[in-house]
């Protein structure tokens, strides 16, 4: 039987070429963004944007937010839940008639494989879960099956509930088809192998291929239970380069280009064919300077490089329209959201407090960053603020797999990163920025502060064990608040920008579902 689409390698070939072809398949939307980003598919190793998006399009969590209203909270898998009056006990009652795209029923077995699963394999997003207190040793008896349609789950710690039910949104909470991933083990690996890049899901699109800097295909999933999306095939071509992603939708070879530079916006603003859907993101740009780095020991020393940034200069440059200055870990836009910005260049400032850790004639440092624009231009202006304090910075640039492998591994000096919520509640970042339980290089807990080798002060972190705990929600608001400025007083990290969603794209395409918290985008509703 033909295939009613073309197939990846087909498509992808055509779209490649440098022809006159000015309008892309009416069932197939191009999109041109970097995905150099994805190292794994697999939910429970998945911890970047590029795969992030993906596994929300081809997957179901426990809880979700859907296209209609990327705001609210709503139940995915599970239709209905109640918790203990100790709030920590959570029954969850999935949704009747389920089907995984292989069409196996969802049944709560599913749910159980796909939550311990992710614990006992503990990759880099289990660190979301750890303050549930689970742990491989102990998960069987925190999450099991209670009927076919009934699963309860189990924290240890005492968390606020609503604070529980959004962390059941994040991407790890993916239900898995059992056993579609079983047939696919290989050694005991829980299918990890396989579900890297291929899925077992029940989203609205099922992945068809992905090809590590090049493309990922994914197509729609008829039986969604919502119903089918509008869009049969969703194509993202690896498009780094801003320059390059504009000839392609000006010339009608993509569909929607995902990171246009300012000055690039700007010139199709005026295109009749081309649209701009903005939408604020929850994304943090900082530096993160690890504390292994002699000179980063020094308080003062760390101090004064937050004074050797021109925050100002970017968010007026090159970076307009993408990122507003932000100078704390939590976003402006959501719940315990703070504005105070200390920080601007002043590099006689910076020279005192040099002089004071002990560094009067500065010092030599790398910093990692992506290989592309605007990334590289805030790694230049970056080297260039340091250098009138006589600190050397040493521009590495690599591709974001390698920077994000060094990161995660503590081999840098400086990183530029970026970090968005694992969960819509300020404790997704505090955890992260703060919690390092254990510093030593082997430590399962792989927070950005022990990335960065950072052990908090001690009342910082009474503070943040305080506020998990709190059930007056405006009282635990203000702690969240109060950690944002301590943070930007003496923490190892340089809170630089908050981001901007801007996409560029056909005028054709209708219904573009934007989450503010991460970028991402949900193509279930999208057209032509």
């Amino acid at each position: 039987m033909k295939s009613r689409f073309l197939h990846g390698a087909a498509l992808s070939a055509l779209l490649l070429t440098s022809t006159a072809y000015a309008e892309t398949p009416g069932n197939t939307l191009v999109v041109a963004k970097a995905i150099d980003d994805i190292i794994s598919l697999d939910p429970a190793s998945n911890y970047e944007h590029s795969g992030t998006e993906t596994i929300n399009n081809v997957y179901e969590q426990l809880m979700q937010f859907e296209p209609e209203d990327v705001t609210k909270l709503v139940g995915g898998a599970v239709e209905s839940w109640t918790v203990s009056g100790d709030g920590k006990t959570f029954e969850l009652k999935l949704r009747p008639g389920q089907v995984f795209h292989s069409g196996n029923p969802m049944t709560s077995d599913d749910v159980v494989f796909s939550l311990q699963r992710m614990v006992k394999l503990n990759k880099t997003p289990a660190i979301v879960v750890a303050q549930f207190g689970w742990k491989p040793d102990n998960i069987e008896k925190l999450v099991v099956a209670r009927d076919p349609m009934t699963v309860e789950l189990a924290v240890t710690a005492d968390l606020a509930p609503s604070l529980v039910l959004n962390v059941l949104a994040n991407n790890i909470f993916s239900v898995l088809d059992k056993r579609l991933v079983l047939e696919h083990e290989t050694d005991n690996d829980l299918g990890a192998g396989w579900l890297r890049n291929n899925s077992a899901g029940s989203g609205p699109y099922v992945l068809k291929s992905w090809r590590p800097n090049e493309t990922l295909v994914m197509d729609a999933n008829p039986n969604f239970r919502l119903g089918a999306p509008k869009i049969k095939r969703i194509l993202i071509r690896h498009v780094p380069e801003p320059a390059s992603q504009r000839l392609l939708l000006e010339h009608g070879d993509v569909d929607i280009a995902r990171s246009l530079t300012p000055d690039l916006m700007q010139g199709v603003a005026g295109n009749p064919d081309i649209a701009i859907e903005e939408s604020v993101e929850a994304s943090i740009q900082y530096l993160g300077l690890n504390q292994k780095f002699e000179p980063f020991k020094k308080p003062e020393v760390v101090k004064a490089l937050k004074y050797l940034v021109d925050y100002q200069g970017m968010a007026d440059s090159f970076v307009k329209g993408q990122w507003a200055v932000h100078q704390s870990f939590w976003p402006k836009g959501f719940d315990a959201s703070m504005d105070k910005i200390p920080y601007k260049l002043d590099v006689e400032k910076a020279k005192e407090l040099l002089a004071k850790g002990g560094y009067p004639d500065g010092f030599t440092v790398k910093l990692n960053v992506r290989n592309y624009s605007p990334y590289l231009d805030m790694a230049q202006s970056v080297q260039n603020t340091m250098r009138l304090a006589n600190i050397k910075v040493e521009i590495n640039a690599t591709d974001l797999k390698q920077m994000v492998t060094a990161y995660r591994g503590r081999q840098h000096e400086i990183t530029h990163s970026a970090w968005i919520p694992d969960y819509r509640d300020p404790q997704s970042h505090a955890f992260a920025f703060i919690q390092n339980p254990n510093n030593a290089d082997d430590s399962p807990d792989k927070t950005v502060a022990w990335r960065n080798a950072w052990e908090a002060p001690q009342d910082v972190r009474e503070l943040a064990d305080a506020a998990v705990k709190e059930r007056d929600t405006e009282k635990r608001m203000q702690m969240y608040v109060d950690l944002q400025e301590r943070l930007q007083d003496d923490s190892p990290y340089i809170f630089m920008f908050q981001g901007m969603t801007r996409i560029a794209s056909r005028k054709n395409v209708q219904n573009i579902s934007i989450d503010p918290a991460n970028g991402v985008l949900y193509y279930r509703l999208t057209s032509k």
